[in-house]
């Protein structure tokens, strides 16, 4: 029997070790083997794998169709929120040019998400104020979710990541209750730091509702998104993940179970 390599590209986004190349080879059936028992078998391997290819391609074409959460409509700042750029301007700052996140940005981002989920102790505005709402930095006691998000940006900013990149957004959780996260703009996509997590998941993957987030061209305007979550079938749903290395792996992220804040 004879058999001829037939390089196949590597499909962007998937997980590969660095010892593997860029590229695999499968083997293709010459016309003169395709009545032999052996060729039959081949055949059919060769035909399944050719069926993955184009599962995983057209996943990989969704997840660029849905890289990014789309702005709609611009609505009222959430309750809390009604003053947050009088008292914190760099939370509704701008740039002369919008730098997505990338390269050892990536980095600062996943470790920091982390540090700060561990170092900020989770309490209620009505524990800490007295009232359902109030957005601010965390204090010595700890803060909310939004709270987690405001100290996120701020640090991310001041580690040098562009602010328009950096877009709180209001959601609703996988148990439908009202949480805040930060969206952090990528090449890749959107990606979420959370409070509830330290994995950083592309929003696809949270199963998360996202209800309104900060204006990407103006922070100081809020959006209507109202997509994902109960809106989609996000639970299943197979996107792009980071890794501590800061690159994009390809594989299914498996949630993390954690209760809300409040």
């Amino acid at each position: 029997m004879n058999l001829r390599p037939v390089r196949r590209h590597a499909v962007p986004g998937q997980n590969r070790g660095k010892s593997e190349p860029q590229h695999c080879e499968v083997m293709a059936l010459n016309q003169r083997d395709m009545n032999t028992p052996v060729s039959h078998r081949l055949q059919a391997l060769a035909l399944a794998a050719l069926s993955a290819a184009a599962l995983l391609l057209g996943a990989q074409g969704a997840f660029a169709k849905d890289a990014f959460l789309t702005s709609r409509m611009t609505v009222s700042a959430p309750a809390g929120a009604s003053n947050l750029c009088g008292r914190y301007p760099w939370a509704c700052q701008t740039s002369s040019g919008a730098i997505r996140v990338s390269g050892g940005h990536l980095d600062i981002a996943i470790k920091l998400n982390r540090q700060i989920n561990r170092q900020v102790r989770s309490i209620s505005d009505q524990a800490q104020y007295g009232r359902t709402e109030h957005w601010s930095l965390p204090t010595a006691r700890g803060g909310d979710c939004e709270d987690f998000a405001l100290i996120k940006k701020k640090r991310l900013i001041e580690a040098g990541l562009d602010p328009q990149m950096l877009l709180i957004s209001t959601v609703l959780d996988r148990n439908r209750n009202a949480h805040a996260v930060l969206v952090m703009r990528t090449a890749q996509g959107d990606f979420i730091l959370d409070n509830l997590r330290d994995e950083v998941l592309h929003w696809r993957q949270t199963g998360y509702t996202f209800l309104r987030m900060q204006d990407p061209a103006s922070p100081s305007r809020w959006t209507a998104v109202i997509d994902g979550g109960i809106l989609r079938n996000d639970n299943a749903v197979s996107t792009p993940r980071l890794v501590q290395s800061g690159t994009i792996s390809g594989a299914t992220v498996v949630s993390t179970k954690a209760a809300h804040s409040r």
